[in-house]
C-alpha cells in the first residue's frame, strides 16, 4: 500500500488517480483543510494531521505501508513570508513525523513534492540539480531542510527517497475527472481563466519592462499529469533497484519557459474572447525568467512530458473549469 499524504490536494490527487489506474492500493492521508473529498474519485481517506504525531504512528501501525508520496504542505510564498512559524511547523515538523513513522515501521520509500524555491534566484538558466540552493522565503527553506532529513533518515535508517523539485504546476485531468481548486487561488492559468469566464473582473501583470521578448515574466509550465507520472517513475526506480537510489533529487519542468502575455494570449485562443487584464507595478522578488532543466530525470528514470506545450496544458484546464465553474462544489 502508498500512502499519500495530501492525497486530497491539487498535485496530490492526481498521482492518486495515477496510482490507482495502474492497480495500485492507495490510502490517503489527508486532514481537509486546503484539498477536497471528492477530489479522491473514492479512494480510502486516513483523515487527520500529520502534525498529530500519534495519529501518524497509529496509520503506519494499522495498515501495510510499503511506500510514501508526500504531498501535504503550506505552499503560498507570500503566506511563508508573513507568517513563517506556520510554514516551519507544517512542512518541518509534518514530514519530521511522517519519517518518524516510517523508521519505527521499517517503511523505507519515500518521494517528496519539493520546489524550485529551493534555489532562490539563480544567476544563470535554465535551472539544473547542481546549482547551489540558496532559498530566498520561508517556503523555500522548509523544503530543502526537508531535504536534508531525507539525507538523515537514509544514513540513519536506510530510507531511501526521491526529492522533486516542480516548477510550476499546471492543467487538469485530460478526462476532466480532476482538476485545480484552490482558496485562494494563486496560480496564473486558473486566474486568467476565472478572468475570461467573467468569475473576475480582470487579472493583473505585475509588470512588462522585464528583460524578456514582451516584457513579462517568463515560467516553466508543467503538466499535472506528466507531474504524476514522475512520482510514479521515482517509486519504481527504488523498487526496482532496492538499495542503490540512495536519496536523489530531479528537476521537473518542461525546459521552456511560457511569457504571462503568451498564457493570456493562449487562453483568449482557447475560450474565443479576449482575455481583461492591466498592467500593473512589478512585484518585488519576481525574476524575469525561471526556467528548469528535465535532463538529469529524462537520462536516469526515462522521464519525458507527454503535455509539453502551453496550448495543452490550457485545454485541459479550460475543460475542467468549463464543466466546474465553482470547482468541486460544482460536482
Amino acid at each position: 500500500m502508498i500512502l499519500v499524504s495530501g492525497g486530497a490536494g491539487y498535485i496530490g490527487s492526481h498521482t492518486v488517480l495515477a496510482l490507482r489506474e495502474r492497480g495500485r492500493n492507495v490510502l490517503v492521508l489527508d486532514d481537509l483543510s486546503e484539498g477536497h473529498e471528492e477530489a479522491l474519485l473514492g479512494a480510502p481517506l486516513a483523515r487527520g494531521s500529520m502534525l498529530d504525531r500519534d495519529f501518524v504512528m497509529k496509520t503506519f501501525e494499522e495498515n501495510d505501508i510499503a511506500a510514501v508520496f508526500h504531498f501535504a504542505a503550506r505552499c503560498y510564498v507570500g503566506e511563508s513570508v508573513q507568517d513563517p512559524g506556520k510554514y516551519y511547523n507544517a512542512n518541518v515538523n509534518g514530514t519530521l513525523n511522517l519519517l518518524d513513522a516510517m523508521a519505527a515501521t521499517g517503511v523505507n520509500k519515500f518521494v517528496l513534492s519539493s520546489t524550485c524555491a529551493t534555489y532562490g534566484e539563480p544567476e544563470s538558466m535554465p535551472i539544473v540539480e547542481e546549482m547551489p540552493q540558496k532559498p530566498v522565503n520561508p517556503y523555500g527553506a522548509t523544503k530543502l531542510i526537508d531535504e536534508w532529513m531525507l539525507k538523515d533518515f537514509h544514513r540513519a535508517h536506510g530510507i531511501e527517497s526521491v526529492a522533486l523539485r516542480y516548477f510550476n504546476a499546471a492543467g487538469a485531468d485530460p478526462e476532466g475527472r480532476l482538476g485545480e481548486d484552490h482558496d485562494p487561488e494563486t496560480h496564473l492559468i486558473p486566474l486568467v481563466i476565472d478572468a475570461v469566464m467573467g468569475k473576475r473582473d480582470k487579472i493583473t501583470v505585475f509588470g512588462n519592462d522585464y528583460d524578456t521578448p514582451d516584457g513579462t515574466c517568463i515560467r516553466d509550465y508543467i503538466h499535472i499529469v506528466d507531474l504524476a507520472e514522475a512520482h510514479i517513475l521515482a517509486l519504481e526506480a527504488m523498487e526496482q533497484d532496492p538499495g542503490n537510489i540512495g536519496c536523489r533529487a530531479y528537476n521537473l519542468g518542461n525546459q521552456a519557459g511560457t511569457s504571462v502575455l503568451e498564457v493570456i494570449e493562449t487562453v483568449a485562443e482557447i475560450a474565443g474572447k479576449p482575455v481583461p487584464y492591466e498592467i500593473g507595478e512589478r512585484r518585488p522578488g519576481d525574476p524575469p525568467r525561471l526556467v528548469g532543466s528535465s535532463a538529469k530525470i529524462g537520462r536516469e528514470l526515462g522521464w519525458k512530458p507527454r503535455f509539453g506545450d502551453i496550448k495543452t496544458i490550457v485545454e485541459t484546464a479550460w475543460k475542467w473549469h468549463q464543466t466546474h465553474p465553482r470547482g468541486f462544489a460544482s460536482s
